[in-house]
């Protein structure tokens, strides 16, 4: 039996606390609005308020379905935190060109929030399942759907967008994992439009966050056999990154603006 209750205050908690979250910041601006300031794809000026938000709305309300999925989401967004602002301007993206980097001896922010969100991920892998195999999978699962929203974080609304549509099926199911999905869904739907009229973006710390809720939904929801098959398809996508980020970035989602 769906948990309609369960689902409804998930999402609403979440998209609540995360337009709330944007309102605070966007009012005090700690450290000064530049600081809170990007240029994005199109070299518009847009906010990063939405990042922070979003990630601890969706750590809040993942806390309260299940604590291991809130701490993943936390150290998650956490992670994407520190490269936003230690790898503001560095263009590598996708696991090998960091893991190229750190063979060369150069430790670059986002080699640091790979392993730290992988350790994340395991970590909390270990807390939401019993066997040893189904808490690896698990770890993959939370650590690569992190990794998968932040590689389709290309265009205006895309990392949302692509979170609202990969939780809306878990809403069809019951238990913790549906509110899981509602709490990702929640915060996601909430940032959408400012962030497919270019006002905010989510950057990595809400992009990281956002997925890892995604992947706790998973995790949450299925057994061995669905666990490896979504494990299999994430280590794909992050294998052929570079693919999956030039996919999304031909799609340009309705309600977002264009490079003039």
């Amino acid at each position: 039996m769906v948990n309609l209750p369960g689902r409804t205050a998930s999402f609403g908690l979440t998209a609540a606390l995360t337009r709330a979250g944007i309102a605070g910041l966007r009012a005090k601006a700690p450290g000064g609005r530049v600081r809170w300031e990007r240029k994005n794809y199109a070299g518009r000026t847009v906010e990063l308020y939405a990042g922070p938000a979003t990630a601890l709305a969706t750590a809040v309300g993942a806390g309260r379905v299940r604590p291991a999925a809130g701490l993943a989401v936390l150290a998650a967004g956490a992670c994407g935190a520190y490269d936003d602002v230690a790898g503001a301007g560095d263009s590598r993206r996708g696991f090998r060109a960091h893991l190229g980097a750190l063979r060369g001896g150069e430790v670059t922010s986002g080699a640091v929030k790979l392993f730290g969100i992988s350790a994340a991920g395991l970590a909390a892998g270990a807390l939401l399942k019993e066997r040893a195999v189904d808490k690896v999978l698990a770890g993959v699962v939370i650590a690569g759907a992190a990794h998968f929203v932040n590689l389709v974080d290309v265009r205006p609304g895309a990392a949302a967008g692509t979170v609202v549509a990969l939780t809306a099926p878990g809403l069809l199911r019951s238990g913790p994992g549906a509110e899981l999905a509602a709490a990702a869904m929640g915060a996601a739907a909430a940032v959408l439009p400012d962030d497919l009229a270019e006002r905010t973006m989510l950057g990595d710390t809400g992009a990281h966050a956002l997925g890892a809720a995604l992947g706790a939904a998973v995790v949450a929801s299925n057994g061995r056999a669905g666990l490896a098959a979504h494990a299999a398809a994430l280590v794909a996508a992050a294998a052929f990154g570079e693919r999956v980020s030039e996919a999304a970035r031909a799609v340009v989602l309705p309600g977002a603006r264009t490079a003039e």
